[in-house]
C-alpha cells in the first residue's frame, strides 16, 4: 500500500442534545481520527470511537492515544501490508484494544479502496444503493415531541433506552406514539439473573428484538431469556471477536447480532462475523457509536452487504453533530442513506477545515 505516515487528530465536538444510559450521560464527545497517507499524497480516514471513561469498555480515547502512537505505529513500521487484512496480524500479539486496532484499520480500508479507485461498499462485496435506518432516543430525551419527529423523518425502527423497572410503561409510552416503526430496546448489559422472568414477560409487546439484556460475555443468560421468548435477543457487548460469535450461535444465546466494527477490531473481523452468521441463519445489523461521519461512512458501506436486513444505527449527521466532518453529511432521503457507490473510498470527503476546528492535538508517525 506504499504507507508513508500515519497522523492522529485527536478530536472533541459537542453534541446536539446530551446522551444518556444507565452508565451515564455525554454531552461533549472526545475521539481520535486516524489519516493513513500513502506516497502519492493520497489519505484514507478511520475513527476511533471509545470514549473519554471507560464505562462502555476499558479503552478510553486516553489508552487509544498512547496504544497507537507508542505500540501500533511502530509495529506497523517496516512492515509489508499489502491489504487492510493483513494488519490483524501484525497487531494481533497486543491483547485487546480492538476499538483502536479498528480505528488504523479503517483508516487503510479508505485509503486501498481508493488506491483501487472503488467505493468500500463494492469493494467488501455490498449490493445496495440505499440502506434503511434506524435512531437511538436516550433517557434525556422528549420522547413525546421526537418519536413522532423520528416517524416523519422515515426512521424505519427507534431503539429506546429504557428505564429499569419501568420497561413496559417506556416501552407502551413509545408504542403510543408512533403508529408504524419498529420498536427495540437496548438493555446495555444493566440486568442479571433475578430479571429473567420480569424481560421474559415483554414478549407480547411485539418488540424487534431485546438487545443486550446481561452483561457482556454472559452467554449462559442470554440464552436461558432466548429460550422463555419468541422475541429475538439480539447481542452487542457480548461480541467483540468471532470467537465470541461463534460461542454465541453455538449457545443458542441470541437469533440477531449486532455488528460494530469498532468493537470487534476492525472491518476484516466484522466480515468473517457477517459470513458466520449468514451461514449459521443468525441474522445481523449494522450498529453504531457516537460517532462523527468518517465512521459512519465506513457503517454505511458494511450496512451495503446484502446480509443486513435490519435498519441499524446509522442516523443522519444531524441527529447528533452541530456539523460534521464530511462533505456531504449523512443525509436522510425517505427514511434511507444513500450509498455512495460511485465515488472512491468511504464516498465522502473529510472537511478539513472543520477538523482543524475541533482538533486538539495531532501525533504524526512517519513509517
Amino acid at each position: 500500500m506504499n504507507l508513508t505516515s500515519v497522523k492522529l487528530h485527536r478530536y472533541k465536538m459537542d453534541l446536539v442534545t446530551p446522551f444518556t444510559t444507565h452508565a451515564g450521560t455525554v454531552e461533549q464527545r472526545e475521539g481520535i481520527l486516524v489519516e493513513a497517507i500513502d506516497s502519492n499524497g493520497g489519505a484514507g480516514w478511520g475513527e476511533g470511537v471509545a470514549f473519554s471513561t471507560p464505562f462502555y469498555t476499558p479503552e478510553t480515547v486516553d489508552t487509544s492515544w498512547i496504544m497507537m502512537k507508542d505500540h501500533f505505529l511502530p509495529m506497523i513500521k517496516g512492515s509489508v501490508i499489502h491489504h487492510p487484512s493483513d494488519l490483524p496480524k501484525i497487531v494481533e500479539k497486543e491483547q485487546g484494544h480492538q476499538m483502536t486496532k479498528a480505528a488504523l484499520e479503517g483508516a487503510l480500508w479508505d485509503l486501498y479502496a481508493k488506491q483501487q479507485n472503488q467505493s468500500l461498499a463494492s469493494l467488501i462485496g455490498g449490493v445496495k444503493s440505499a440502506i434503511p435506518v434506524g435512531v437511538v432516543v436516550s433517557l434525556s430525551e422528549n420522547l413525546h415531541d421526537l418519536v413522532p419527529f423520528y416517524e416523519k423523518q422515515g426512521y424505519k425502527r427507534i431503539k429506546v433506552k429504557v428505564r429499569k423497572g419501568y420497561e413496559r410503561a417506556d416501552i407502551e409510552a413509545v408504542k403510543r406514539l408512533s403508529s408504524d416503526i419498529s420498536i427495540m430496546f437496548d438493555g446495555n448489559g444493566a440486568y442479571d439473573e433475578e430479571d429473567l422472568e420480569n424481560l421474559a414477560s415483554l414478549d407480547d409487546l411485539g418488540l424487534l428484538m431485546i438487545e443486550q439484556p446481561f452483561k457482556a460475555g454472559d452467554f449462559y443468560l442470554h440464552r436461558e431469556l432466548q429460550r422463555r421468548m419468541d422475541t429475538p435477543i439480539c447481542l452487542d457487548e457480548s461480541i467483540g471477536s468471532y470467537h465470541d460469535a461463534y460461542q454465541a450461535i453455538q449457545l443458542g444465546s441470541c437469533k440477531t447480532m449486532n455488528i460494530k466494527i469498532s468493537r470487534v477490531g476492525g472491518l476484516t473481523e466484522a466480515l468473517r462475523i457477517n459470513d458466520l452468521c449468514e451461514a449459521s441463519g443468525v441474522s445481523v445489523w449494522c450498529g453504531g457509536m457516537l460517532e462523527t461521519g468518517i465512521s459512519r461512512a465506513h457503517n454505511i458501506a458494511f450496512a451495503s452487504l446484502p446480509t443486513m436486513t435490519i435498519p441499524g444505527d446509522i442516523s443522519a449527521s444531524k441527529r447528533y453533530w452541530h456539523e460534521d466532518v464530511i462533505i456531504p453529511e449523512v443525509e436522510l432521503q425517505g427514511g434511507q442513506v444513500e450509498v455512495p457507490w460511485h465515488i472512491a473510498g468511504i464516498g465522502f470527503e473529510v472537511n478539513r477545515e472543520r477538523v482543524s476546528r475541533v482538533t486538539q492535538e495531532t501525533f504524526t508517525y512517519p513509517l
